[in-house]
């Protein structure tokens, strides 16, 4: 461990000199990104830290529980070492999971994006029920919502609804959610008091930055329209929503959430390119044994990732066997924190096993 340690602390001590060279500074792709090598590197650092200072405690006293001549010592000793022991299993634990080899993206900002699946207008309840989970959960993280577009439901929630979240870490995080959520419970509209089945597709797309994938302007075509629905009288009379049109793909993003035709632009330009750069994901994805062979996170959107049964008040996660909640009001009022710590530790058990080499 202390060899593994003290490759990343030559690699920190070099981006320690890197990051203050004029020649990285001005140029803020390549400064942001070893700032960020810098701080992920610095919480291994200082965890080695003290992980060495056990060590010699224990070398230490292992010396002189050896040399036995005064029994004092020794009783000292014999204590110092079991501390020092104690200290070590533990950090040797935390100090393995934080050498798994970190995903690039998931520092980004994400593009969420919510639709009604099965079960009509109680699917786009459902959809609206997952939005306000959501909203309320990056409130708690203290990050950013800002919706980019939404199509409303006939009877509330919506049949579709996007929107940005920036914060930090912020795609490592919801990346687990992405997939078919199922919601069992008797819709608003049933007389009968029968328990229906209703469905709501989630995708979480890294938020692509300019650098991640470079767009071909002469490929998307552009759409102003008048924007529809409320929103005063300026939103629906100007030519402020916009419409995107990636002809390559088939692709289309429409945003007419602000005012500015300009502000629509820059924020369905964002969502196209993270829509481009996670297609490009999943084509290495596809061609990546180790990442296909996690079951946690494998961005398959047409796979059942979670159940939320109302009568039950039973939340079940289908990706990590035995993991059910009986716990759906706080859930479903944001409270997923503790479902994602679950699913986090189960992917980096997977990736320990993946990368053993590494570790």
């Amino acid at each position: 461990m202390l060899e593994k340690i003290q490759i990343v602390k030559q690699r920190f001590d070099e981006i320690n000199d890197l990051i203050i060279q004029p020649d990285i500074i001005s140029d803020q792709q390549r400064y942001a990104k070893l700032m960020k090598e810098y701080k992920d590197l610095k919480l291994i650092v200082d965890k080695g830290d003290i992980y060495k200072e056990a060590a010699d405690n224990m070398s230490e006293a292992e010396e002189i529980i050896a040399d036995g001549s005064d029994a004092e010592m020794v009783e000292m000793a014999e204590m110092q070492l079991e501390e020092a022991e104690e200290v070590i299993d533990k950090l040797e634990e935390e100090i393995r999971f934080m050498l798994i080899p970190k995903d690039p993206d998931d520092a980004k900002n994400v593009v969420v994006e919510v639709r009604a699946g099965t079960g009509g207008d109680e699917a786009s309840i459902f959809a609206g029920d997952l939005f306000r989970m959501y909203s309320k959960y990056c409130s708690d993280k203290g990050w950013k919502v800002d919706v980019v577009s939404q199509s409303d439901g006939t009877s509330g929630g919506f049949k579709e609804i996007i929107f940005e979240v920036s914060g930090e870490d912020v795609y490592g995080t919801l990346k687990f959610e992405a997939g078919v959520h199922r919601v069992q419970r008797v819709p608003q509209t049933e007389t009968q008091g029968r328990v229906h089945t209703s469905a709501a597709t989630v995708m979480v797309l890294p938020e692509a930055e300019e650098f991640d994938y470079e767009l071909d302007m002469t490929e998307v075509r552009i759409e102003r329209t008048t924007s529809t629905g409320p929103g005063g009288q300026s939103v629906n009379t100007t030519y402020s929503a916009i419409k995107l049109h990636h002809e390559p793909t088939g692709m289309i993003v429409s945003c007419q959430d602000q005012k500015s035709s300009h502000k629509n632009l820059e924020k369905a330009l964002k969502v196209l390119r993270s829509r481009l750069y996670d297609l490009e994901l999943a084509k290495q994805q596809a061609a990546d044994s180790a990442k296909r062979k996690s079951m946690v996170s494998s961005g398959d959107r047409s796979a059942k990732i979670r159940t939320y049964n109302y009568p039950q008040g039973r939340v079940t996660d289908h990706r990590v066997p035995g993991l059910t909640l009986y716990d759906l009001s706080n859930i479903i009022n944001g409270d997923i924190q503790k479902i994602i710590n679950e699913l986090s530790i189960a992917e980096n058990t997977e990736l320990l096993k993946a990368n053993d080499d590494v570790i």
